[in-house]
C-alpha cells in the first residue's frame, strides 16, 4: 500500500480540487504541520514522570519532543516559572504523513467507546485539534511497561483559510469524524 503522502499527491488532491471546485492543483489544501502536546503535571513533584512522558512521545512521534516550562507561577498547583511541565513534539513532511497513516489506521480506532471525532473542533484559520485521553491506543507503546495513563492533544495544521476546506481535506484523509 501506498503511504499516505503518495496517495494524498496521486488520488487525493485531485479528488479534493474537484470537490471544492479550484481551477488551479495548487490551491488545494494540505497539510502543513501535527503538533503534539502532553501535559505532565506531575513533573512538579517528581521528575521521572517527565521522563516517561517524554520517552512515551519520542516513541509515537519517531522524534524527540522538546519539554516545555511553565510560563507563570501557579501558587495553588504548587508550580514555579519555568519548572518542566510537559513535552511537545511538531511533525512536518514524512514524519508528519506517517504520525497521520498511524493515527487514522491504527490508533483512533483502538480507542474506547470511540463514536468518531468532534466535527466541531475546527477554528477559523483551518486548524484541526482534538484530544487523546490515553497515549496507550497507539501500538509503540507497550501497555505493560507504562506507570501512569496520560493525555495528550493533537493539533492539525493545514493550509486552507476557512474551516469548510479544512473539513474537506480531512474527510478525504478518512478522519472518522461525527456523522
Amino acid at each position: 500500500m501506498a503511504n499516505l503522502r503518495e496517495k494524498y499527491n496521486k488520488e487525493l488532491r485531485v479528488t479534493l480540487q474537484e470537490k471544492l471546485g479550484l481551477k488551479n492543483i495548487m490551491a488545494v489544501p494540505k497539510l502543513t504541520k501535527v503538533v503534539i502536546n502532553m501535559g505532565v503535571g506531575e513533573a512538579a513533584n517528581d521528575k521521572k514522570h517527565l521522563d516517561t512522558a517524554v520517552a512515551d512521545m519520542a516513541a509515537i512521534a519517531g522524534q524527540r519532543p522538546v519539554i516545555t516550562k511553565a510560563r507563570k507561577s501557579v501558587a495553588s498547583f504548587k508550580i514555579r516559572e519555568g519548572w518542566p511541565i510537559g513535552c511537545k513534539v511538531t511533525l512536518r513532511g514524512n514524519k508528519m504523513y506517517e504520525f497521520m497513516e498511524r493515527l487514522i489506521d491504527v490508533a483512533i480506532p483502538r480507542e474506547r467507546d470511540f463514536r468518531g471525532l468532534n466535527p466541531k473542533s475546527f477554528d477559523g484559520q483551518g486548524n484541526y485539534n482534538f484530544g487523546i485521553k490515553e497515549q496507550i491506543i497507539f501500538p509503540e507503546i507497550k501497555y505493560d511497561t507504562v506507570a501512569s495513563i496520560r493525555g495528550m492533544d493533537v493539533c492539525i495544521n493545514t493550509s486552507a483559510t476557512n474551516k469548510e476546506d479544512a473539513k474537506a481535506l480531512l474527510e478525504v484523509l478518512q478522519f472518522p469524524f461525527k456523522k
